[in-house]
């Protein structure tokens, strides 16, 4: 009997044959080779243009978050002549943001003429020799090596104090939005690494072969995308951040400074090297790669790596090779860990079978050991390095947010060898279940731990925070105040945030003795919000009066006192204090 087929039916079987035919073709010897060159040369083009991006590389020294140490004139102190310059000194060396060091005349004008010089640590400003007896206001905004912004203000006077002069033009503390935005970026970054980390390793080592790819290939697809994306959102979030302005206010300049910088180029070079492992990723998420290409792409990840230690604190450390070195380290490793993490919970443990889990998880178990232990040594000195002293762990934002985190990792671990302990036992392929529980409670604790290291690489580190500030010895402030009727001496103890005592002795102009009819003095802190605070004081002897108050914040506060000699005889006279 012959069967009748329609023309529909005839034009079907004929694309089907088509498409066999071209499958065919695609599965022959040769074809693989050739996608295998081509992915190659791509990935070789990546990378050349990831070189160009380091041969214009600017040549920068390596130094750390810099702090202001020192400054000519003194702070709040009182010269008889108007100098012809104001110079700052710094822990280390800085970059400059335009219009962002200013220097305020008694009477509101701008002190400063022409542009600042920087040299290393050292910036010059030059200043109107010509100004006006009274007191003066220096603003700073400046960059560190390793890409932060770091601003004050301290004051100086001419001849005699006045009241300190404000500076409506110049707006140095930080957007909160953007500082909040920044810390969302780098969270963003570590999250899309450790997706693309997990699923790229676990499919070239561990995954079986009658399971589907198609998952684990669109998990690493979407943490490559997640990688782009708060790559591109650091460099837009860096020129606000740098300048001081809100989510928006960017401007070619501004892009064209962060870009030149080297913060700027290690991202050009991770966006390059991305684009090279994208082309080796896609072979691997279809099936097996050979040799080679696990070479090339193992490269280009520990390449990508380095890129984030040497955007940022490591690179500015006393050892800046042993900290790029050992925060590479730490990365990857948090990579490997979590993102295998997350490939046994969302793939593994719930799609193969006992006897694969019987051969995948004893490998698996020791990749997260040895990964643990990278940890713990890579942050063992990381935290010597940026520490410092123990005394900085528990005194500084910095060594608290690390004590947190080592509480959290610590917890983490213990999960960890409840797992590596199901493992041992043979246990974990029969009930995976027990399995996924311990695995999603590792991931719950790291995300936040995540969150605290996005933090801290935003944080001054504790080495830095305990720094001495603006000439002011460790531990202690002292200045002396010139008015027309009396000099006042200001000492103030520890200098510190938390509670203070003050102690003020009044001279006369021959350096004799002062008898004070009536003390009093106040604190303020603009730069976070907090009004005058009035501080009690107890007359002890004539010229000599003591108090005590609690500074709750640090910063540079401002201490007004007001000393009446007579019954109608009185002077105030101002003092900018660093409260570190």
């Amino acid at each position: 009997m012959i069967e009748s087929r329609s023309p529909i039916a005839a034009r079907s079987g004929s694309m089907m044959r088509m498409t066999a035919a071209v499958r065919r073709r695609a599965d022959r010897p040769g074809a693989a080779p050739i996608r295998r060159r081509s992915a190659r040369l791509a990935a070789a083009a990546g990378l050349l243009v990831t070189l160009v991006a380091l041969v214009l590389a600017p040549a920068t020294p390596a130094s750390a978050h810099a702090v202001l140490v020192s400054t000519s004139p003194t702070a709040s102190s009182v010269v008889p002549d108007a100098p012809a310059e104001v110079v700052l000194t710094f822990s280390e060396g800085v970059r400059k943001v335009p219009g962002k060091i200013r220097v305020i005349a008694p009477d509101g004008s701008r002190a400063d003429r022409g542009e600042p010089t920087f040299r290393g640590a050292v910036v010059t400003v030059p200043v109107d020799r010509a100004g006006a007896r009274g007191t003066y206001l220096v603003s700073y905004r400046v960059i560190s090596a390793d890409s932060h912004p770091v601003s004050g203000a301290f004051t100086y006077s001419v001849g005699a104090p006045s009241t300190p002069p404000t500076d409506s033009g110049s707006d140095n503390r930080a957007d909160p939005v953007v500082g909040a935005a920044v810390k969302v970026a780098k969270y963003l970054g570590y999250l899309g690494l450790l997706l693309l980390v997990g699923p790229a390793l676990v499919l070239a080592a561990l995954w079986p072969r009658r399971l589907s790819r198609r998952g684990p290939a669109r998990l690493a697809w979407s943490g490559l995308g997640l990688l782009v994306v708060a790559t591109l959102a650091d460099l837009w979030l860096q020129v606000p951040y740098t300048n001081g302005g809100g989510l928006f206010a960017v401007t070619g300049a501004g892009v064209g400074d962060v870009l030149g910088s080297t913060y700027g180029t290690t991202h050009l070079v991770r966006l390059g090297l991305l684009a090279a492992a994208a082309f080796l990723l896609r072979p691997l998420f279809a099936g097996p790669v050979g040799r080679t290409d696990g070479i090339i792409l193992a490269v280009l990840g520990a390449a990508v790596l380095f890129t984030w230690p040497l955007a940022g604190h490591p690179a500015a450390s006393p050892a800046p090779a042993v900290s790029v070195l050992v925060d590479a380290v730490h990365l990857g490793a948090m990579a490997v860990w979590l993102g295998g993490l997350v490939m046994l919970a969302v793939f593994l443990l719930r799609r193969a079978d006992e006897r694969e889990l019987d051969a995948i998880l004893p490998i698996w178990s020791r990749w997260a050991a040895l990964a643990v232990a990278a940890l713990l040594l890579a942050g063992t000195v990381q935290a010597l390095i940026e520490v410092a002293t123990p005394k900085a762990l528990v005194d500084t934002t910095y060594g608290r947010l690390l004590l947190a985190k080592i509480v959290l990792f610590v917890l983490v671990v213990g999960v960890a060898a409840y797992s590596r302990a199901l493992v041992r036992r043979r246990a974990a392929a029969g009930r995976p279940g027990a399995m996924r529980r311990a695995v999603l409670a590792e991931l719950a604790i790291t995300a936040v731990v995540l969150g605290l290291s996005a933090t801290l690489v935003q944080t001054t580190p504790a080495r830095t925070a305990s720094a001495d500030v603006a000439g002011a010895p460790s531990g202690y402030f002292s200045t002396t105040l010139s008015s027309p009727l009396y000099s006042l001496q200001v000492e103030l103890d520890p200098a510190e945030s938390g509670n203070n005592t003050l102690h003020l002795y009044a001279y006369t102009k021959d350096n004799r003795p002062q008898p004070v009819k009536e003390w009093k003095a106040t604190a303020a802190l603009p730069s976070a919000g907090i009004e005058p605070i009035d501080i009690p004081l107890l007359p002890l002897v004539d010229n000599h009066a003591t108090g005590e108050i609690n500074l709750p914040a640090r910063g540079q506060w401002q201490l007004r006192f007001t000393v009446r000699t007579s019954d109608i005889d009185q002077a105030t006279v101002t003092a900018t204090v660093p409260i570190k």
